[in-house]
């Protein structure tokens, strides 16, 4: 039997009765760690556009937009239009439907390195299923990625996430490190842990490993929400050699394709072998997407037998999550990605001048519709770097930054501010105002 929930007191606020709630019922009263927030997080009542509202009815403009995922804001009229039209038409079934060939035919259009495509229910889906499709074509075993770079709740990828000083090793050949309690040791054995921007001692690592390695995986975008940016020397770099040594080249754009209409690969122009998505291509429901040249997705086909990689999944490709795709990036124009991008700039700019103003110990970074406030003006090139500007700067800084901006009406977090098409310059203006006040009283402090 469940437990039985205590009775309500009065003198607590909804989200703290709320988690009073959880606690009995979920781990420390959480389901997604990164909801974490002392002493209880604050729950969501309802949004609309760009702005979200708790259960205590406070307001705020949502800069997460659910990691990014949220690129039409919420409840878009299109998207719930279609929504509701497809969850009283057909919510799941075995059988395919046009809304995934709908959905496939824009992404082989759009984005320069994909011919075929196969659909998931997350990026962490979507990498998994990019690693396993390398490895059927290359017959190799080994996956490289960057030191710091993350894809994803799957263990293999996990390696070094957050590795420490006391174990990542030579900085120029990094060891690969366990991120989670119980990651076995053999998978640690089958990555190899690349040093981001070294151009020479990433060149040697490849050339030395080539016939064990199946893919390089990264995003092109950027390491830990932005606050590191690969240099396009060192995106051509990996682009040449892997291509040379039998390599695939894997982009993760699960984050990074909000970038432009072609994603950021159609923007910088380096075309990878694999491509793996999320977030934005499912117009707020869960999907994942695998797509790549028609060569390396054959690893999928069945028309001369069994495939070399058989991959299913009760939800892959459901109506709901295609309807709302589809319906996501055909309002993704050309137009509404110039539309985010002048809006982010907007926003930097005013960001760089509170920066100036105050004298604040920082930089903004960012492009498009991702912009961050790094609060150091340590040059962070990679993993380490940031590692090291964390450690003591950031980690005390961040948690103030987030409250403080809270308090103006901006709901943040880890000082990075994502855009969605339904803000206006009004919006921003808001942000930067609000912006200008809690970074006024935080350099009080």
């Amino acid at each position: 039997m469940g437990s039985t929930p205590a009775p309500p007191n009065h003198n607590q606020s909804v989200s703290e009765r709320l988690f009073t709630r959880a606690q009995a019922v979920m781990p420390s009263g959480y389901t997604r760690h990164l909801a974490v927030a002392k002493p209880y997080p604050i729950y969501a009542d309802h949004a609309e556009g760009c702005w979200i509202t708790d259960v205590e009815g406070n307001r705020k403009i949502d800069w997460i937009n659910n990691f990014s995922a949220l690129i039409h804001g919420h409840n878009k009229r299109e998207i719930i239009d279609v929504l509701s039209a497809q969850a009283a038409r057909l919510m799941s079934a075995v059988l395919p439907t046009e809304w995934e060939v709908e959905l496939a035919e824009i992404l082989c259009a759009r984005i320069p390195s994909i011919e075929r495509v196969r659909f998931m229910n997350s990026g962490t889906e979507a990498n998994q299923i990019a690693v396993k499709a390398a490895r059927a074509y290359t017959g190799k075993p080994k996956i490289a990625k960057m030191e710091g770079g993350y894809h994803g709740q799957f263990d293999l990828l996990e390696a070094s996430f957050q590795s420490t000083p006391e174990n990542w090793g030579d900085p120029r050949r990094p060891k690969a490190t366990a991120y989670q309690a119980g990651h076995p040791q053999g998978l640690l054995d089958l990555v190899t842990i690349l040093p981001l921007n070294d151009i020479e001692a990433t060149r040697e690592i490849l050339r030395a490993e080539a016939d064990q390695l199946a893919a390089v995986i990264l995003d092109p975008q950027r390491l830990q929400l932005g606050m590191v940016q690969p240099d396009l020397a060192f995106l051509e770099m990996l682009r040449e050699e892997t291509e040379r040594l039998g390599i695939l080249l894997i982009f993760d754009e699960v984050w990074s394709l909000r970038a432009g209409h072609g994603g950021y690969q159609g923007k910088i122009g380096i075309t990878p072998d694999l491509t793996t998505m999320g977030k934005i291509i499912g117009g707020g429901i869960p999907v994942g997407a695998c797509g790549g040249k028609q060569e390396y997705m054959s690893v999928f086909e069945i028309d001369s037998g069994d495939p070399k990689i058989k991959h299913s999944g009760t939800f892959t490709a459901n109506p709901m999550a295609m309807a709302c795709g589809t319906t996501s990036l055909r309002l993704l124009t050309p137009g509404a990605f110039d539309d985010l991008a002048a809006k982010g700039d907007r926003l930097r700019e005013g960001l760089a001048q509170i920066q100036h103003d105050l004298d604040l110990d920082g930089v903004v970074l960012g492009e498009g519709s991702i912009s961050v406030l790094v609060m150091t003006r340590k040059p962070l090139r990679n993993y380490r770097d940031l590692a090291f500007a964390a450690s003591t700067d950031l980690a005390a800084r961040l948690p103030i930054i987030q409250k403080l901006l809270a308090e103006e009406q901006l709901l943040t977090m880890r000082g990075g501010f994502v855009g969605s098409t339904p803000m206006t310059n009004d919006d921003i203006d808001f942000t930067i105002a609000g912006a200008r006040r809690a970074f006024t009283r935080f350099k009080a402090l």
